[in-house]
Protein backbone atom coordinates (compact mmCIF):
# COMPACT_ATOMS: atom_id res chain seq x y z
CA UNK A 1 0.00 0.00 0.00
CA UNK A 2 3.19 2.52 0.81
CA UNK A 3 4.76 1.82 -2.67
CA UNK A 4 1.09 2.50 -4.26
CA UNK A 5 0.93 5.95 -2.68
CA UNK A 6 4.39 6.64 -3.68
CA UNK A 7 3.99 6.02 -6.96
CA UNK A 8 0.85 7.83 -7.34
CA UNK A 9 2.28 11.23 -5.36
CA UNK A 10 5.79 10.82 -7.89
CA UNK A 11 3.27 9.87 -11.06
CA UNK A 12 1.58 13.60 -9.80
CA UNK A 13 4.57 15.42 -9.53
CA UNK A 14 5.83 14.16 -13.13
CA UNK A 15 2.60 14.62 -14.14
CA UNK A 16 2.48 18.19 -13.11
CA UNK A 17 6.23 19.15 -13.70
CA UNK A 18 5.33 17.66 -17.85
CA UNK A 19 2.12 19.99 -17.98
CA UNK A 20 4.64 23.26 -17.71
CA UNK A 21 6.36 22.49 -21.12
CA UNK A 22 3.43 21.37 -22.66
CA UNK A 23 3.58 22.38 -26.28
CA UNK A 24 6.83 23.05 -26.24
CA UNK A 25 9.33 21.78 -29.41
CA UNK A 26 9.50 17.39 -29.21
CA UNK A 27 12.72 16.32 -27.96
CA UNK A 28 15.06 13.32 -29.86
CA UNK A 29 15.85 10.30 -28.18
CA UNK A 30 19.44 11.45 -27.86
CA UNK A 31 18.12 14.91 -26.53
CA UNK A 32 16.49 13.01 -23.82
CA UNK A 33 19.32 10.61 -23.06
CA UNK A 34 21.71 13.78 -22.54
CA UNK A 35 19.00 15.32 -20.26
CA UNK A 36 18.37 12.04 -18.20
CA UNK A 37 21.93 11.75 -17.99
CA UNK A 38 22.95 14.90 -17.02
CA UNK A 39 19.71 16.09 -14.23
CA UNK A 40 20.67 15.27 -10.76
CA UNK A 41 17.86 16.13 -8.89
CA UNK A 42 14.48 13.57 -8.37
CA UNK A 43 11.84 14.97 -10.08
CA UNK A 44 13.38 16.36 -13.16
CA UNK A 45 15.27 13.24 -13.36
CA UNK A 46 11.58 11.34 -13.32
CA UNK A 47 9.92 13.32 -15.82
CA UNK A 48 12.94 13.05 -18.19
CA UNK A 49 12.71 9.24 -17.91
CA UNK A 50 8.93 9.28 -18.71
CA UNK A 51 9.73 11.49 -21.93
CA UNK A 52 11.98 9.11 -23.05
CA UNK A 53 10.18 5.36 -22.04
CA UNK A 54 6.99 7.83 -23.54
CA UNK A 55 8.83 8.43 -27.22
CA UNK A 56 10.61 5.06 -27.18
CA UNK A 57 6.86 3.42 -27.02
CA UNK A 58 5.86 5.12 -30.37
CA UNK A 59 9.02 5.06 -32.35
CA UNK A 60 9.12 2.17 -35.47
CA UNK A 61 11.28 -0.48 -35.16
CA UNK A 62 14.51 1.42 -36.55
CA UNK A 63 14.62 3.71 -33.97
CA UNK A 64 14.45 1.16 -31.35
CA UNK A 65 17.27 -0.79 -33.01
CA UNK A 66 19.41 2.49 -33.34
CA UNK A 67 18.46 3.12 -29.50
CA UNK A 68 19.96 -0.20 -28.23
CA UNK A 69 22.78 0.26 -30.47
CA UNK A 70 23.53 4.07 -28.95
CA UNK A 71 23.24 2.27 -25.42
CA UNK A 72 25.91 -0.39 -27.00
CA UNK A 73 28.43 2.29 -28.92
CA UNK A 74 28.38 4.83 -26.54
CA UNK A 75 27.14 4.01 -23.22
CA UNK A 76 29.96 1.49 -21.51
CA UNK A 77 32.68 2.39 -18.59
CA UNK A 78 35.44 4.78 -19.09
CA UNK A 79 38.33 3.48 -20.58
CA UNK A 80 41.00 5.45 -18.97
CA UNK A 81 39.24 5.30 -15.52
CA UNK A 82 39.09 1.54 -16.03
CA UNK A 83 43.12 1.42 -16.90
CA UNK A 84 43.78 3.86 -13.57
CA UNK A 85 41.67 2.10 -11.47
CA UNK A 86 43.02 -1.24 -12.39
CA UNK A 87 46.45 0.02 -11.99
CA UNK A 88 45.50 1.21 -8.47
CA UNK A 89 44.46 -2.83 -7.50
CA UNK A 90 47.33 -4.04 -9.27
CA UNK A 91 49.52 -1.49 -6.58
CA UNK A 92 47.62 -2.28 -3.60
CA UNK A 93 45.06 -4.91 -4.01
CA UNK A 94 42.75 -3.98 -0.83
CA UNK A 95 38.81 -4.04 -1.08
CA UNK A 96 38.60 -0.49 -1.11
CA UNK A 97 40.21 -0.63 -4.58
CA UNK A 98 38.48 -3.81 -5.66
CA UNK A 99 35.31 -1.52 -5.02
CA UNK A 100 36.79 1.34 -7.46
CA UNK A 101 37.90 -1.02 -9.76
CA UNK A 102 34.19 -3.18 -9.87
CA UNK A 103 32.28 0.99 -9.99
CA UNK A 104 34.49 2.54 -12.47
CA UNK A 105 33.91 -1.50 -15.17
CA UNK A 106 30.72 -0.62 -14.36
CA UNK A 107 29.04 0.91 -18.37
CA UNK A 108 26.83 3.70 -18.34
CA UNK A 109 24.21 1.88 -19.68
CA UNK A 110 23.41 0.56 -15.78
CA UNK A 111 22.63 3.94 -14.60
CA UNK A 112 20.93 5.22 -17.27
CA UNK A 113 18.62 2.30 -16.69
CA UNK A 114 18.49 2.65 -12.81
CA UNK A 115 17.48 6.29 -14.07
CA UNK A 116 14.76 5.76 -16.67
CA UNK A 117 13.49 3.10 -13.73
CA UNK A 118 13.09 5.85 -11.29
CA UNK A 119 9.60 7.23 -12.61
CA UNK A 120 6.26 5.83 -11.91
CA UNK A 121 5.48 2.53 -14.42
CA UNK A 122 8.90 2.34 -15.67
CA UNK A 123 9.62 -1.42 -14.56
CA UNK A 124 6.87 -2.68 -17.14
CA UNK A 125 8.09 -0.47 -19.68
CA UNK A 126 11.43 -1.47 -18.88
CA UNK A 127 10.22 -5.24 -19.16
CA UNK A 128 8.76 -4.61 -22.69
CA UNK A 129 11.52 -2.77 -23.90
CA UNK A 130 13.67 -5.96 -23.45
CA UNK A 131 11.34 -7.91 -25.49
CA UNK A 132 12.09 -5.72 -28.41
CA UNK A 133 15.65 -5.77 -27.59
CA UNK A 134 15.42 -9.96 -27.60
CA UNK A 135 14.02 -10.06 -31.26
CA UNK A 136 16.70 -7.22 -32.42
CA UNK A 137 19.45 -9.95 -30.88
CA UNK A 138 18.43 -12.36 -33.48
CA UNK A 139 19.92 -9.96 -36.18
CA UNK A 140 22.71 -8.17 -33.88
CA UNK A 141 24.22 -10.18 -31.62
CA UNK A 142 26.73 -7.10 -30.52
CA UNK A 143 23.55 -5.87 -28.79
CA UNK A 144 24.49 -9.48 -26.22
CA UNK A 145 26.06 -7.09 -23.56
CA UNK A 146 23.49 -5.14 -23.54
CA UNK A 147 20.80 -7.71 -22.90
CA UNK A 148 23.31 -8.72 -20.25
CA UNK A 149 23.25 -5.27 -18.54
CA UNK A 150 19.01 -5.67 -18.44
CA UNK A 151 19.44 -9.36 -17.14
CA UNK A 152 21.64 -8.34 -14.59
CA UNK A 153 19.36 -5.45 -13.24
CA UNK A 154 16.23 -7.61 -13.50
CA UNK A 155 17.91 -10.07 -11.25
CA UNK A 156 18.13 -7.57 -8.84
CA UNK A 157 15.44 -5.75 -9.29
CA UNK A 158 13.02 -8.80 -9.25
CA UNK A 159 15.08 -10.69 -6.49
CA UNK A 160 13.19 -13.71 -4.08
CA UNK A 161 12.11 -10.96 -1.54
CA UNK A 162 10.46 -8.41 -3.98
CA UNK A 163 8.39 -11.51 -4.94
CA UNK A 164 4.22 -11.98 -3.97
CA UNK A 165 2.65 -15.08 -4.15
CA UNK A 166 -0.84 -15.20 -4.44
CA UNK A 167 -3.21 -17.38 -5.19
CA UNK A 168 -5.51 -17.19 -8.10
CA UNK A 169 -9.31 -18.47 -7.46
CA UNK A 170 -12.45 -17.86 -8.99
CA UNK A 171 -13.01 -14.33 -6.86
CA UNK A 172 -9.49 -13.26 -7.73
CA UNK A 173 -9.84 -9.58 -10.02
CA UNK A 174 -11.08 -9.97 -13.48
CA UNK A 175 -7.96 -8.39 -14.87
CA UNK A 176 -6.26 -11.27 -13.34
CA UNK A 177 -8.23 -13.92 -14.63
CA UNK A 178 -7.87 -12.24 -18.12
CA UNK A 179 -4.66 -12.28 -17.92
CA UNK A 180 -4.36 -16.11 -16.72
CA UNK A 181 -6.34 -17.15 -20.04
CA UNK A 182 -4.12 -15.39 -22.29
CA UNK A 183 -0.68 -16.22 -20.43
CA UNK A 184 -1.39 -20.18 -20.44
CA UNK A 185 0.84 -21.28 -22.66
CA UNK A 186 0.97 -25.03 -21.78
CA UNK A 187 -2.88 -26.43 -22.40
CA UNK A 188 -4.49 -23.48 -23.73
CA UNK A 189 -7.49 -22.36 -22.07
CA UNK A 190 -10.59 -22.19 -24.31
CA UNK A 191 -12.99 -19.80 -22.41
CA UNK A 192 -13.87 -18.81 -18.89
CA UNK A 193 -15.93 -21.46 -18.07
CA UNK A 194 -12.32 -24.01 -18.60
CA UNK A 195 -10.38 -21.08 -16.42
CA UNK A 196 -13.23 -21.75 -14.19
CA UNK A 197 -12.32 -25.97 -14.27
CA UNK A 198 -9.13 -25.25 -13.32
CA UNK A 199 -9.12 -22.68 -10.37
CA UNK A 200 -12.54 -23.54 -8.43
CA UNK A 201 -13.41 -26.96 -7.48
CA UNK A 202 -12.19 -28.40 -4.39
CA UNK A 203 -9.16 -30.38 -5.85
CA UNK A 204 -7.54 -27.17 -7.93
CA UNK A 205 -4.99 -24.68 -7.19
CA UNK A 206 -3.69 -21.90 -9.04
CA UNK A 207 -0.44 -20.06 -7.81
CA UNK A 208 0.89 -17.15 -8.81
CA UNK A 209 4.09 -14.65 -8.29
CA UNK A 210 3.43 -10.72 -8.57
CA UNK A 211 6.17 -8.33 -8.17
CA UNK A 212 4.75 -4.74 -6.42
CA UNK A 213 6.01 -2.37 -9.83
CA UNK A 214 3.76 -4.63 -12.13
CA UNK A 215 0.16 -4.27 -10.81
CA UNK A 216 -2.45 -7.16 -11.70
CA UNK A 217 0.73 -8.65 -14.18
CA UNK A 218 1.52 -11.90 -13.13
CA UNK A 219 5.28 -13.17 -13.75
CA UNK A 220 4.94 -16.97 -13.73
CA UNK A 221 2.34 -19.34 -12.33
CA UNK A 222 1.39 -23.02 -12.04
CA UNK A 223 -1.59 -25.11 -12.11
CA UNK A 224 -2.02 -28.14 -9.35
CA UNK A 225 -4.27 -31.27 -8.89
CA UNK A 226 -5.05 -32.62 -6.26
CA UNK A 227 -5.45 -36.48 -5.92
CA UNK A 228 -4.81 -39.73 -4.34
CA UNK A 229 -2.84 -40.85 -7.61
CA UNK A 230 -0.23 -39.78 -10.34
CA UNK A 231 -2.27 -39.02 -13.29
CA UNK A 232 -0.86 -40.71 -16.45
CA UNK A 233 -2.74 -38.38 -18.89
CA UNK A 234 -3.39 -34.38 -19.26
CA UNK A 235 -7.31 -35.30 -20.38
CA UNK A 236 -7.49 -36.82 -16.86
CA UNK A 237 -7.05 -33.53 -15.51
CA UNK A 238 -8.67 -30.96 -17.94
CA UNK A 239 -11.72 -32.89 -18.36
CA UNK A 240 -12.48 -34.88 -15.08
CA UNK A 241 -16.42 -33.84 -13.90
CA UNK A 242 -15.88 -35.62 -10.29
CA UNK A 243 -13.60 -32.67 -9.10
CA UNK A 244 -16.64 -30.69 -7.30
CA UNK A 245 -16.91 -33.62 -5.06
CA UNK A 246 -13.31 -34.37 -3.84
CA UNK A 247 -12.81 -35.03 -0.50
CA UNK A 248 -9.70 -33.28 0.64
CA UNK A 249 -8.84 -34.99 4.24
CA UNK A 250 -7.82 -37.76 0.97
CA UNK A 251 -5.69 -35.94 -0.82
CA UNK A 252 -2.11 -37.75 -1.08
CA UNK A 253 -0.95 -36.12 -4.81
CA UNK A 254 -0.45 -32.38 -5.62
CA UNK A 255 0.49 -32.81 -9.65
CA UNK A 256 1.40 -29.50 -10.94
CA UNK A 257 0.58 -29.70 -14.54
CA UNK A 258 1.08 -26.51 -16.23
CA UNK A 259 3.60 -23.75 -15.19
CA UNK A 260 3.70 -20.32 -17.60
CA UNK A 261 6.26 -17.31 -17.81
CA UNK A 262 3.98 -14.75 -18.60
CA UNK A 263 6.66 -11.81 -19.21
CA UNK A 264 9.00 -12.51 -22.74
CA UNK A 265 11.37 -9.59 -21.26
CA UNK A 266 11.73 -11.55 -18.05
CA UNK A 267 13.50 -14.44 -19.96
CA UNK A 268 16.29 -15.91 -17.96
CA UNK A 269 15.61 -14.49 -14.86
CA UNK A 270 14.82 -17.46 -12.40
CA UNK A 271 11.60 -17.39 -10.71
CA UNK A 272 10.03 -21.28 -11.62
CA UNK A 273 12.72 -22.48 -8.69
CA UNK A 274 10.86 -20.74 -5.86
CA UNK A 275 7.19 -21.33 -6.81
CA UNK A 276 7.52 -24.73 -6.84
CA UNK A 277 9.24 -24.66 -3.64
CA UNK A 278 6.45 -21.87 -2.06
CA UNK A 279 3.63 -23.51 -3.65
CA UNK A 280 4.95 -27.06 -1.71
CA UNK A 281 5.46 -25.18 1.70
CA UNK A 282 1.42 -23.12 0.64
CA UNK A 283 -0.22 -26.91 -0.13
CA UNK A 284 1.46 -28.86 2.91
CA UNK A 285 -0.35 -26.29 5.05
CA UNK A 286 -3.04 -26.18 3.85
CA UNK A 287 -3.56 -30.32 3.25
CA UNK A 288 -1.12 -32.00 5.56
CA UNK A 289 -2.34 -35.68 3.83
CA UNK A 290 -0.44 -34.89 0.78
CA UNK A 291 2.96 -36.49 0.24
CA UNK A 292 3.35 -36.63 -2.96
CA UNK A 293 4.32 -33.97 -5.35
CA UNK A 294 4.86 -34.43 -9.02
CA UNK A 295 4.29 -32.75 -12.20
CA UNK A 296 2.97 -33.74 -15.34
CA UNK A 297 5.12 -32.30 -17.92
CA UNK A 298 5.06 -32.00 -21.98
CA UNK A 299 8.24 -33.07 -23.82
CA UNK A 300 8.69 -29.82 -26.34
CA UNK A 301 11.57 -31.19 -28.27
CA UNK A 302 11.40 -34.75 -28.71
CA UNK A 303 10.12 -34.48 -31.81
CA UNK A 304 12.10 -31.93 -33.24
CA UNK A 305 15.61 -34.72 -31.68
CA UNK A 306 13.89 -37.74 -33.46
CA UNK A 307 13.53 -35.77 -36.94
CA UNK A 308 17.85 -35.18 -36.84
CA UNK A 309 20.07 -37.55 -38.24
CA UNK A 310 23.11 -38.71 -35.77
CA UNK A 311 25.99 -40.46 -37.43
CA UNK A 312 26.50 -42.26 -34.05
CA UNK A 313 23.00 -43.54 -33.48
CA UNK A 314 23.04 -47.31 -32.14
CA UNK A 315 21.50 -49.82 -34.90
CA UNK A 316 18.48 -50.63 -31.99
CA UNK A 317 18.07 -46.43 -31.94
CA UNK A 318 18.20 -46.04 -35.50
CA UNK A 319 15.42 -48.87 -36.32
CA UNK A 320 13.19 -47.54 -33.68
CA UNK A 321 13.50 -43.65 -35.02
CA UNK A 322 12.84 -45.05 -38.26
CA UNK A 323 9.63 -46.97 -37.41
CA UNK A 324 8.33 -43.84 -35.06
CA UNK A 325 9.92 -41.11 -38.38
CA UNK A 326 7.19 -43.12 -40.44
CA UNK A 327 3.74 -42.91 -38.33
CA UNK A 328 1.10 -40.19 -39.19
CA UNK A 329 0.48 -37.90 -36.71
CA UNK A 330 -2.55 -38.92 -35.65
CA UNK A 331 -3.89 -41.00 -32.40
CA UNK A 332 -4.43 -43.80 -34.18
CA UNK A 333 -1.18 -44.12 -35.63
CA UNK A 334 0.07 -43.98 -32.86
CA UNK A 335 -1.58 -46.55 -31.16
CA UNK A 336 0.20 -49.65 -30.39
CA UNK A 337 3.85 -47.88 -30.85
CA UNK A 338 3.59 -46.84 -26.87
CA UNK A 339 6.47 -48.93 -25.45
CA UNK A 340 9.13 -47.69 -28.81
CA UNK A 341 7.93 -43.86 -28.44
CA UNK A 342 8.91 -44.46 -24.58
CA UNK A 343 12.09 -46.04 -25.26
CA UNK A 344 12.79 -43.18 -27.57
CA UNK A 345 11.70 -40.34 -25.05
CA UNK A 346 13.96 -41.79 -22.09
CA UNK A 347 16.84 -41.75 -24.24
CA UNK A 348 16.01 -38.30 -25.48
CA UNK A 349 15.64 -37.40 -22.02
CA UNK A 350 18.02 -39.18 -20.55
CA UNK A 351 20.96 -38.84 -23.80
CA UNK A 352 20.47 -35.43 -25.72
CA UNK A 353 22.59 -33.20 -24.28
CA UNK A 354 23.02 -29.10 -24.57
CA UNK A 355 26.02 -29.06 -22.93
CA UNK A 356 26.44 -31.44 -19.82
CA UNK A 357 22.66 -30.68 -19.25
CA UNK A 358 19.18 -32.12 -21.30
CA UNK A 359 18.69 -30.34 -24.25
CA UNK A 360 14.61 -30.38 -23.30
CA UNK A 361 14.02 -27.03 -21.73
CA UNK A 362 11.40 -28.65 -19.53
CA UNK A 363 13.57 -31.73 -18.43
CA UNK A 364 16.59 -28.72 -17.99
CA UNK A 365 13.92 -26.96 -15.45
CA UNK A 366 12.39 -29.88 -13.27
CA UNK A 367 15.83 -31.56 -12.69
CA UNK A 368 17.16 -28.33 -12.07
CA UNK A 369 15.34 -28.01 -9.28
CA UNK A 370 16.05 -31.13 -7.89
CA UNK A 371 12.78 -33.79 -9.89
CA UNK A 372 13.85 -37.07 -10.87
CA UNK A 373 12.25 -38.17 -13.82
CA UNK A 374 9.56 -40.79 -12.38
CA UNK A 375 6.70 -41.94 -15.09
CA UNK A 376 6.73 -41.47 -18.87
CA UNK A 377 2.89 -42.14 -20.06
CA UNK A 378 2.34 -42.82 -24.33
CA UNK A 379 -1.02 -41.19 -25.20
CA UNK A 380 -0.92 -38.97 -22.69
CA UNK A 381 -1.85 -35.87 -24.71
CA UNK A 382 -3.12 -36.40 -28.02
CA UNK A 383 -4.58 -32.85 -28.62
CA UNK A 384 -2.70 -31.34 -31.78
CA UNK A 385 0.20 -29.67 -30.14
CA UNK A 386 0.84 -32.88 -28.05
CA UNK A 387 1.32 -35.07 -31.24
CA UNK A 388 3.84 -32.62 -32.28
CA UNK A 389 5.82 -32.07 -30.05
CA UNK A 390 5.87 -35.28 -28.33
CA UNK A 391 3.82 -38.21 -30.32
CA UNK A 392 1.18 -37.68 -27.09
CA UNK A 393 4.03 -38.71 -24.41
CA UNK A 394 4.34 -36.93 -21.16
CA UNK A 395 6.18 -37.19 -18.22
CA UNK A 396 6.29 -37.48 -14.79
CA UNK A 397 8.61 -35.67 -12.46
CA UNK A 398 8.82 -36.39 -9.23
CA UNK A 399 9.29 -33.91 -6.40
CA UNK A 400 10.94 -35.96 -3.38
CA UNK A 401 11.46 -33.60 -0.67
CA UNK A 402 13.94 -36.05 0.78
CA UNK A 403 15.98 -35.72 -1.90
CA UNK A 404 15.88 -32.45 -3.91
CA UNK A 405 18.77 -30.68 -2.64
CA UNK A 406 20.84 -33.77 -3.22
CA UNK A 407 19.51 -34.17 -6.81
CA UNK A 408 19.82 -30.61 -7.39
CA UNK A 409 23.48 -30.34 -6.43
CA UNK A 410 24.71 -33.21 -8.25
CA UNK A 411 22.74 -31.94 -11.21
CA UNK A 412 24.56 -28.64 -11.25
CA UNK A 413 27.87 -30.15 -10.39
CA UNK A 414 27.75 -33.28 -12.48
CA UNK A 415 24.98 -33.19 -14.98
CA UNK A 416 23.53 -36.31 -13.19
CA UNK A 417 19.96 -36.98 -13.76
CA UNK A 418 18.02 -39.16 -11.30
CA UNK A 419 15.52 -41.39 -12.75
CA UNK A 420 12.76 -43.85 -11.30
CA UNK A 421 14.58 -47.16 -11.08
CA UNK A 422 11.17 -48.89 -12.91
CA UNK A 423 12.65 -47.47 -16.28
CA UNK A 424 15.67 -49.19 -16.47
CA UNK A 425 13.40 -51.16 -18.57
CA UNK A 426 13.51 -48.76 -21.59
CA UNK A 427 17.00 -47.96 -22.16
CA UNK A 428 18.19 -49.37 -25.14
CA UNK A 429 20.99 -51.57 -25.70
CA UNK A 430 24.28 -50.69 -26.06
Amino acid sequence: MAFGKFQDFLSALVKGQRGLFAGSAPQSMDGLLEKLMGNSGEVSAAVAARELLDLYSVSDDETRLAFFQNLEQNFNADEAAVRRAYQDYSAIPSSLNLNKLSRAAEPRRHELLRRLNQTPGATHDLVSMRTDLLQFLREDPSLQAVDETFVRLFTSWFGRGFLVLQTIDWGTSAAILERIIRYEAVHAIKDWEDLRRRVDPPNRRCFAFFHPALTDEPLIFVEVALGQEIPGSINSILQDTAAADADSSKFTTATFYSISNCQPGLQNITFGNFLIKQVVQELQAEFPSIKQFVTLSPIPGFKRWLSAEAEDDIEELANLKAEIRCLENTPEAIEGHGESIKKLVFRYLMQAKKGKYPADPVARFHLGNGAMIHQLHSGADLSEKGLDQSCGTMVNYLYDLRYIERNHEQYVTEGTIEFNDKLKALLLKP
